[in-house]
């Protein structure tokens, strides 16, 4: 028979399900219950964590802030591989993940614990996330997944463990659904929108104006970047936090940044999630434009080839794998001339490239223009495309004596 945690450090949000499960794994194991909780931008989330998890028998608590490790060794790294998910998902929780899992290993280390907890659901996607990271990092560590092993088989069951041992529950008749919120995004999921035909609710959202309701009056921002990273807006030198915050205000005031789709997960069903990211959506359209001066094109294109692989990896929970590692490397290396200013208009959920430049640039007006020039022969081109049609002519010419 397997032995009995004695201590045991719980990814800790504060909310129904970690909330259950912290006095649920103190009346299964007997064992100690340190909360931890990670800081990665929740805002005042954040202010009842501390209370609630001793109120609720934590033996200890740490809140960790995390928000410049985030940005800088997370989102930043995920941003210059241009990873989208399945075309639409810009990965905040995702990428979250891994770090949050490892820094509650860390937290593990110090407080002498023999296991780590989690709060995921045996239907999604995040506890292949903090597990094959905790594998990764802490493979001695014993693994608790509650929702794997209770028989609190439905949010409902939770609420009523909850009200039984007085814990406070926070999803309500006017709150429906489940969020997850950090420095990046906004997700919402479960409740009324599990529905895929029915709307989000209009005040559901927390970082975005309506973009019909957003200024009727367009603003234009310049992002300045250096080797693929975003390093100042208008002019502004700023701190990856800073900057970060700088494009949610300026995005959520025009409405940018929300996505409703239909995904799916890596365990295998579908899922409905809607997302709000207005300033990730601001600097991948950015950043792309700014590729289109300095990348060469099949380094571009070879590039493009594996950002459906490499969102996969993020996605799947895969951040410290060798794989994902490997082509970070490429993705990186890819960066190394990205650097200069994107001009974008930003306008009721709409952001639209109006300039770019860059000392790094391989756009040559003298070589593209429609005007006469010097530097391009035209009659070059007869003898390029007659040895590209040279396989065409004869598949043709084949085709037509058979």
């Amino acid at each position: 028979m397997t032995s009995r945690p004695k201590r045991v450090v719980l990814a800790y949000s504060g909310g129904l399900d970690t909330s259950v499960i912290l006095r649920w794994l103190i009346e299964r194991y007997g064992c100690e219950v340190v909360a931890f909780c990670a800081d990665l931008g929740q805002g005042e989330e954040l202010l009842p964590v501390r209370d609630k998890a001793l109120r609720t028998g934590a033996t200890r608590v740490h809140i960790v802030d995390l928000r410049r490790e985030f940005v800088e060794d997370f989102l930043f790294p995920m941003l210059r591989a241009n990873a989208v998910y399945e075309g639409g998902y810009l990965l905040g929780t995702s990428i979250a993940r891994p770090l949050i899992a490892r820094a509650q290993v860390e937290v593990a280390a110090r407080e002498g614990a023999d296991a780590v907890a989690h709060g995921a659901t045996g239907k999604g996607n995040d506890q292949v996330r903090f597990e094959l990271t905790y594998a990764a990092l802490a493979p001695h560590l014993k693994v608790i997944a509650p929702w794997r092993e209770w028989e609190l088989d439905s949010r409902t069951a939770l609420i009523e463990f909850a009200r039984r041992h007085d814990i406070a529950v926070p999803v309500t008749a006017e709150r429906p659904y489940s969020t997850d919120r950090n420095l990046f995004h906004v997700s919402y999921e479960g409740g009324v929108l599990e529905d895929p035909w029915t709307a989000p609710p209009p005040k559901m959202f927390q970082l975005t104006t309506d973009p019909e309701s957003a200024p009727d009056v367009p603003e234009r921002v310049e992002i300045e970047f250096t080797h693929g990273d975003p390093v100042a807006v208008g002019g502004e030198a700023l701190d990856p936090v800073a900057l970060l915050t700088r494009l949610n205000r300026l995005g959520g005031e025009h409405g940018i940044g929300r996505v409703d789709l239909v995904e799916n997960r890596f365990v295998g069903m579908k899922s409905r999630g809607v997302y709000e990211t207005p300033g990730g959506t601001i600097l991948h359209v950015a950043r792309r434009a700014l590729e289109s001066l300095t990348l060469d094109r099949e380094v571009l294109h070879l590039r493009d080839s594996l950002v459906p692989r490499y969102a996969e990896m993020v996605y799947y929970g895969f951040w410290y794998s060798p794989e994902r590692q490997l082509v970070q490397r490429l993705m990186d290396e890819c960066q190394r001339d990205v650097t200069g200013t994107v001009r974008v208009r930003l306008y009721k959920g709409s952001v639209t490239v109006e300039g770019r430049r860059s000392p790094r640039s391989l756009y040559r007006t003298d070589f593209a223009t429609f005007e006469a020039d010097t530097v391009y022969r035209q009659s070059d081109a007869e003898g390029f495309i007659n040895l590209n049609a040279l396989r065409l002519k004869i598949r043709a010419l084949r085709d037509r004596t058979a």
